[in-house]
């Protein structure tokens, strides 16, 4: 190979980054086959395979990867020129890509993610929020350093990496005044009935909750269910129904919603992960993290 043709390792660049073919032609508004040919082309010229099939996926070979890390590095680089050239230089700082679940309390993925908003001087934190499944596959291209979750690696998401254990903490159930000033006796069996917003099925902390109502008999109406903390938090807030979220957070969330704790629910604990694919974290924005995060989750 004479000379590398860079519009081809922009294409390469953009469907590592976005996992898939079909979201990055919508990116470079460009047809499947026409990103898919261009690809073809730079692996022909390189004389390697740089992607593979992982279900419905497209992973990284090993050659993929170290392509990956140079095309992220010159496109990085081209990014920062062009500030520069603008008067806006951010070359100096260096990045990292935290991937926040949409299931993780917002309060707590602030309360997670702060240590490293302390390093400025050194790190530009980016976020990024979607559900594991968007997040890992990303995370497996190394366009995310880690991802912030409140379950380990699913072990049908075929990404190899490794789930760190934050911490973990109790759960309170909250509710508007209104609604809370209604809900009266004995706490939990008080409960029997009352209206909730509940995190969807597929979550770790409604799986939880579920025993918890089967344990003590309580039988919930619920009224909506979201796979957004935040969206699960406005429902609650605005007198739509009960609500439950982690104790650690429990006085930050009463002064800014203006909602009444009602009670601590025993026995129900959330936990939370950092999942990266080094099995000891490495990056110092990321171990930041880790750290404090003992001492912040403890309640």
């Amino acid at each position: 190979m004479e000379w590398l043709n860079y519009h081809h390792l922009l294409y390469f660049w953009t469907v590592a980054r976005l996992g898939s073919v079909s979201r990055a032609g919508e990116e470079l508004r460009l047809t499947q086959a026409t990103v898919s040919a261009q690809l073809k082309s730079l692996e022909t010229s390189l004389g390697e395979k740089l992607f593979r099939k992982a279900g419905r996926h497209l992973a990284l070979t090993e050659t993929g990867k170290i392509v990956f890390r140079y095309a992220d590095e010159i496109f990085s680089l081209g990014r920062e020129m062009v500030g520069a050239l603008q008067g806006r230089p951010e070359g100096h700082l260096a990045r990292v890509t935290v991937g926040v679940a949409d299931v993780l309390p917002k309060l707590v993925a602030y309360e997670l993610i702060e240590p490293a908003l302390k390093l400025r001087d050194t790190y530009r934190v980016i976020c990024r929020e979607g559900t594991n499944k968007e997040l890992l596959p990303a995370l497996a291209v190394h366009d995310i350093d880690v991802v912030l979750t409140d379950t380990p690696i699913d072990p049908s998401i075929n990404v190899k990496g490794f789930s760190h254990l934050l911490g973990e903490c109790g759960m309170t159930l909250f509710g508007a005044t209104k609604l809370a000033a209604s809900i009266r006796g004995k706490f939990p069996q008080c409960l029997n009935s009352a209206p909730f917003v509940l995190p969807t099925p597929n979550t770790a902390a409604r799986r939880s909750l579920d025993q918890w109502f089967e344990l003590e008999k309580i039988r919930p109406v619920i009224v909506a269910e979201c796979e957004d903390s935040a969206l699960l938090q406005v429902f609650g807030q605005r007198g739509l129904g009960l609500f439950f979220a982690p104790s650690v957070v429990g006085a930050e969330i009463q002064r800014q919603s203006h909602v009444k704790a009602i009670g601590r629910v025993e026995g129900v604990r959330e936990r939370f992960f950092a999942i990266s694919l080094d099995r000891k974290l490495k990056h110092p924005a990321v171990v930041a993290i880790s750290e404090a995060a003992r001492a912040r989750l403890s309640d």
